[in-house]
């Protein structure tokens, strides 16, 4: 049985030659209304005109006058040139068959059409035995979901695979891709994107840029594993106090203001099943407004409007808010649209903020588990549960007044205008003045356990250096 089937893989590959030769090796056959037959430089054409039929084989091209080469089995093609082969049209008004390469060309304008695609360009030549196109400037490749453009792209009929060069550029209902190069298989839906890489989710109004990406459209999933970078331009309505009218009367206007989300890391994947989330791997920056973050790993959940991230690697994330820093095993951030409504901070959580005019002077709470909640995008209330201990400095007319050290089973902390108005402390609560004469100049002397203060938080510029020297992209027009 092995013999036999080797033998008929033997005989069909060598029929298969047999065939593709026969089929390069027919004379290509002109007929028209009229012919003429010349001899120039020693070499003999045949000039037909009108109602002009090429035929060699499967390939048959019509066109309105044809210039046949008999020595070199070629011929010049000239008005309303179309060629055919089985499903697969071609339309231009002039170019040129070559009859041994089994080739179609044309340099000045062509389509490509075989009822999946729909293929132009400038300039383009087609293979008709490997049924495969070469098409340069200002190419562009229409299927039934997504345009791809580009300055050279190479197309695979039988493997429906699409190979795009220089300035390219995939578009369908939910994405816009750019790129250097790209590799994109039609049938399965799968795009390889490489060098100068950027994406853009129509519907959530956010860019990825990178230099290596995956996306597999079907499995609702992309990946980009070479310098992600991520930006999410939101508005955001604020209240300003305003008196243009009436200076004595103190009224409010509000106005929109940009608040971008600003995301780097190693690597990033999006997934938009029925979860729909969005994944930031490996030293994680986040940067939107005055919140900072660096971690290892950040999952966003864009229908549950939440985000987690978690201690990965011994190393806790650590996130800032206008002058105060947060740690804990597990922080989950809760969002109103663009604004953060709510933190959730799980186990060893630890909150430090500094003071602005007083740097050495840490106000401090650590616990098993913080809430704090924002209003109008500014803390309002803060939470400890479970083993609570503090340490809060006082202030006198601003003039430095010592500290209180506490502790209880739980505590809240009530903010006014984003600063400490009270303190409440519940079951068991312990506390200790230390009067400014034990404090000054003994500062360090005053932390509780896990405390840490980390001073490279993310800045604008920062993470901004990373996207000044990308490539620009024209998204106008979208």
């Amino acid at each position: 049985m092995k013999t036999i089937f080797v033998f008929n893989l033997f005989l069909f590959v060598f029929l298969s030659g047999i065939i593709f030769s026969q089929e390069q090796n027919i004379p290509i056959t002109v007929i028209g209304d009229s012919l003429v037959g010349k001899n120039i430089n020693g070499e003999s054409i045949r000039e037909v005109f009108g109602n002009v039929t090429l035929t060699q084989g499967n390939v048959v091209i019509t066109c309105d006058k044809a210039t046949q080469y008999l020595a070199r089995n070629d011929a010049e093609l000239i008005g309303n040139v179309v060629a055919r082969q089985e499903d697969l049209t071609i339309y231009t008004q002039q170019g040129f068959y070559y009859g041994n390469l089994r080739k179609c060309e044309s340099h000045v304008g062509l389509k490509l059409n075989d009822r999946e695609v729909e293929l132009t360009a400038v300039s383009g030549e087609y293979f008709f035995d490997l049924h495969k196109a070469v098409f340069e400037k200002n190419v562009k490749l229409y299927d039934s979901v997504s345009v791809l453009t580009s300055n050279k792209l190479t197309y695979f009929r039988m493997e429906e695979k699409a190979i795009a060069e220089q300035d390219v550029k995939i578009t369908d209902d939910e994405n816009i891709i750019f790129a250097d190069s790209l590799e994109h298989y039609r049938n399965q839906k799968i795009t390889f994107a490489f060098n100068n890489v950027a994406i853009k989710n129509k519907k959530n109004n956010s860019m990825i840029f990178g230099d290596h990406l995956e996306d597999y459209t079907q499995k609702y999933y992309t990946k980009i594993d070479v310098n992600p970078f991520l930006i999410q331009v939101d508005t955001v309505f604020i209240n300003l106090i305003d008196t243009t009218f009436a200076p004595e009367q103190i009224d409010t206007v509000t106005i929109f203001t940009l608040d971008s989300l600003l995301i780097r890391s190693r690597v990033m994947e999006s997934f938009r099943d029925t979860l729909n989330y969005f994944i930031a791997t490996d030293s994680v920056e986040i940067l939107k407004g005055s919140f900072a973050s660096k971690n290892n790993s950040t999952i966003l959940f864009r229908t549950e409007n939440k985000i987690i991230t978690k201690m990965t690697n011994s190393i806790q994330p650590v996130l800032w808010y206008d002058n105060s820093q947060l740690t804990g095993d597990s922080i989950t951030i809760y969002l109103d649209g663009s604004r953060i409504k709510n933190l959730d901070i799980d186990k060893n959580s630890f909150l430090l903020s500094q003071n602005k005019n007083f740097p050495l002077r840490f106000d401090q709470e650590a616990s098993d588990k913080i809430k704090i909640y924002f209003k109008e995008n500014k803390i309002s209330r803060s939470e400890f549960y479970s083993d609570s201990k503090s340490i809060y400095y006082l202030y006198d007319e601003n003039e430095p007044n010592g500290l209180t050290k506490s502790s209880s089973e739980s505590a809240a902390i009530i903010f006014l205008n984003s600063k400490v108005d009270e303190v409440r402390l519940y079951g068991s609560p312990v506390s200790e003045y230390y009067p400014e004469n034990q404090v000054e100049n003994n500062e360090r002397t005053f932390t509780l356990p896990g405390y840490k203060f980390i001073q490279d938080r993310p800045t604008k510029n920062s993470l901004l250096k990373y996207f000044h020297n990308r490539k620009k992209f024209d998204w106008n027009n979208e």
